[in-house]
């Protein structure tokens, strides 16, 4: 029975991590897009055929932040009308798109309108898979899935880095559409989401994934009852089918709904802190911060591709760190201790700039830049996009998922279209000194309203933005009380 019960679970983790597994290979795609202009801006300052100026660079660089928004909202709106595996499938083709538009490019029009749909696809994908992940993986897994959909976007920045540096930059277009491609053959295989089906009435369509997904232990049947039983209450309080004039108040009325303002509230911090760690903004402009650190363009290179590795494997140890670390403890001991170091460099970067100490060993701030990240990636970075898909509840996931893309794709276009300028008027020292205040700030406000939600259910979460505690410890704490009473 053990036995039977060990390879169910085998089972049941291998088709949670093959599902998983385009999520990731969409997110290394995502990674190559954000990073990409640090190839391609280099390129199109020495290209005959492409005509540019600094301007129209900028742009070409910060309009995948703009182009986000379009993409947050159709996703939002499509995996609560068509589901999960559609709607992924469908948002992969800009992406493809893109990427080839790239490849045959011979004019700024053309690059535009690719980066164009590569943002669209980056957007809609980025939190239309942690909703995925989110409800098609265990809670035991979730966690190491959602950090792992992190670490694979630092995969992406490290390959755009890599291969740019050995091959024109229309070359690295192909290494990235690869991801996309496979990603779309994989999403055809999968099951529709056991939490969708619910919302559509759907049970024993819904029960046939989830036991496909889960398994059909103990354990899996509790969880699956209990979410089956909140949507059947849910949906007993629908009375009529509703219009597009029903379908606006009650998506006005989510604002007033703390099981919705709760979990907006977090994600906003949670997105602030993670763009102002320079989450997108050092793989954007990599060898440019590097240049101005070093004064070396020739190892520029190096210290960049250095960086990008440690980070990726900081953020590839937070997938197992999380299994065994609760979230918050995890995000405020690495998060206040980067901020300790990015303060160090902002004073030693300073100090330079008015030759008070000297230049020469650019070694040091290079070190403490790949310290910093490390930490950085462990919590500060990581932890924002897994909350994206466990802090919802079902009922809000579509507006929730529409509302936090407008706050990330608001705060990357901020900071990818500011960043190059700050770095000419206040210097890296000046840049990460105004990101480091915008850390401790949201650090501290998220140290206020963040539960903690390892190993917790996403039904447990849900209950405790609607009741202000996890039920199921009140549940655990009354249980113990009637054994000792029965004992007594």
């Amino acid at each position: 029975m053990a036995e039977s019960a060990e390879t169910n679970s085998c089972t049941s983790f291998a088709r949670q991590t093959w599902t998983v597994s385009a999520v990731l290979l969409n997110m290394v795609a995502q990674g190559m897009v954000m990073s990409f202009p640090s190839v391609m801006l280099p390129g199109l300052k020495v290209d005959t055929v492409i005509k540019t100026d600094a301007e129209m660079m900028s742009w070409l660089a910060s309009v995948v932040g703009l182009a986000t928004f379009p993409g947050f909202l159709i996703s939002a709106f499509l995996m609560e009308q068509w589901g999960r595996k559609t709607t992924h499938a469908l948002v992969i083709v800009p992406g493809i798109l893109g990427w080839l538009l790239i490849y045959f490019a011979t004019n700024v029009t053309t690059l535009m309108a690719a980066r164009i749909l590569s943002g669209i696809s980056a957007g809609a994908s980025v939190i239309l898979g942690a909703v995925v992940i989110g409800e098609y993986t265990s809670p035991q897994h979730r966690g190491m899935f959602l950090n792992l959909k992190t670490a694979v976007n630092y995969v992406g920045n490290t390959l755009v880095h890599l291969v740019g540096h050995y091959y024109p930059w229309r070359t690295v277009a192909i290494f990235a559409l690869v991801h996309h491609i496979i990603a779309f053959g994989i999403v055809c295989t999968w099951p529709e989401s056991p939490a969708w089906l619910a919302t559509k009435c759907k049970f024993d369509q819904s029960e046939k994934s989830w036991m496909w997904l889960r398994g059909n232990d103990s354990e899996s049947r509790i969880e699956f009852d209990s979410m089956i039983t909140t949507q059947k209450q849910s949906l007993s309080k629908v009375s009529e089918k509703p219009n597009l004039k029903t379908h606006l108040m009650n998506f006005l009325q989510k604002f007033t709904k703390k099981d919705f303002m709760k979990p907006l509230l977090i994600i906003f911090f949670a997105e602030m802190l993670k763009e102002a760690c320079g989450r997108h903004v050092f793989p954007a402009y990599a060898l440019q911060i590097m240049d101005d650190i070093t004064g070396d363009k020739s190892k520029s290179f190096y210290y960049t591709l250095s960086i990008d590795l440690i980070t990726t494997l900081s953020a590839t140890f937070s997938s197992a760190l999380v299994r065994v670390v609760k979230r918050r403890t995890l995000l405020f001991v690495t998060g206040g201790a980067s901020l300790a170091i990015l303060t160090g460099i902002c004073v030693y970067l300073y100090l330079t700039a008015i030759d008070v100490i000297s230049k020469d060993r650019a070694w040091l701030p290079v070190s403490m830049f790949m310290l910093y990240f490390v930490l950085t990636n462990l919590g500060c970075t990581v932890i924002p996009l897994a909350l994206l898909g466990e802090v919802f509840p079902v009922a809000h996931r579509g507006a929730g998922s529409a509302m936090s893309g407008l706050i990330l794709g608001s705060f990357l276009l901020i900071c990818l279209k500011i960043t190059p300028a700050m770095l000419i008027s206040v210097k890296v020292h000046g840049t990460f000194t105004i990101y480091g205040v915008a850390m401790a700030t949201c650090l501290v406000a998220l140290y206020f309203i963040l539960p903690e939600t390892k190993d917790r259910t996403l039904q447990e979460i849900e209950d405790y933005f609607n009741h202000g505690r996890f039920v199921s410890d009140e549940k655990d704490c009354d249980d113990k009380d009637e054994n000792t009473k029965m004992l007594s």
